[in-house]
């Protein structure tokens, strides 16, 4: 493996010690069970990845059967027609001419349909894949969302719908940074589909994945620069003070 691609062995072995430290640190948190889930998605896309990027052989042997087909009819058509004792009209012409144009199209569009037949199979399948990865961004997003480090920092008086707050200012960082690292790991996964995949529809959604997740990466270390922020300050006065 090459510094030039992603190692789909690594990203295993990442998310699973990543996977680790959070069942070691939040053992009955949901989040270490969105962390399994991508662990399992990450070892499907190796498998998932490598069969994208092989060939697929009953669709090339179809389209190259049926493409040399109809080409040995249309020569044999062709070979066939015998011009007409008299000269044409020009109606005659005309309806020649744009029978043979519409019998040309026909025939493009079913080459061309047949040609990329193969590359639409694997960008269904890609992009089955990859929209997976999305939702779970949107999970990882949503685990974070009442991680407010505002209230570790600053107690309040809850409501009766308030959420459960019981992390220390260290734990909501972990737990937060372990987010962060989740959302980064997502995109990585969704890279891998089109390593050896070039499809400009397949690269644009693997794009739109890197780009959600940092966009939510963002989010979370806007709340983790609040936590280090406000929380250094007291520390600080603290020291002044002794």
């Amino acid at each position: 493996m090459t510094h030039q691609q992603l190692d789909s062995e690594k990203i295993i072995e990442t998310v699973q010690t990543l996977h680790r430290r959070m069942q070691e640190r939040f053992p009955q948190a949901g989040l270490s069970g969105v962390c399994e889930k991508l662990l399992e998605i990450s070892r499907q896309a190796r498998k998932r990845s490598e069969a994208i990027a092989r060939p697929i052989p009953w669709v090339r042997i179809l389209s190259g059967t049926v493409i040399a087909a109809v080409l040995i009819t249309l020569g044999w058509t062709i070979k066939s027609a015998k011009p007409p004792d008299e000269p044409l009209s020009m109606a005659e012409i005309v309806q020649v001419m744009e029978a043979g144009i519409n019998d040309v199209v026909l025939i493009g569009a079913t080459v061309f349909f047949l040609v990329t037949l193969e590359t639409r199979i694997k960008r269904g399948r890609a992009l089955k894949a990859i929209h997976e990865l999305r939702s779970v961004a949107h999970i990882i997003d949503m685990h974070q969302l009442t991680k407010d480090p505002e209230r570790v920092l600053r107690q309040g008086k809850d409501t009766q719908s308030s959420p459960k707050r019981s992390m220390t200012q260290f734990e909501l960082s972990r737990y937060l940074d372990y987010c962060s690292e989740m959302l980064s790991l997502t995109g990585k996964v969704a890279a891998l589909y089109v390593q050896e995949f070039e499809d400009s529809v397949a690269v644009a959604a693997v794009n739109d994945v890197e780009t959600l997740t940092t966009g939510l990466a963002r989010k979370i270390w806007q709340k983790l620069m609040v936590l280090h922020t406000v929380g250094a300050a007291p520390a600080a006065e603290e020291e002044k003070s002794g």
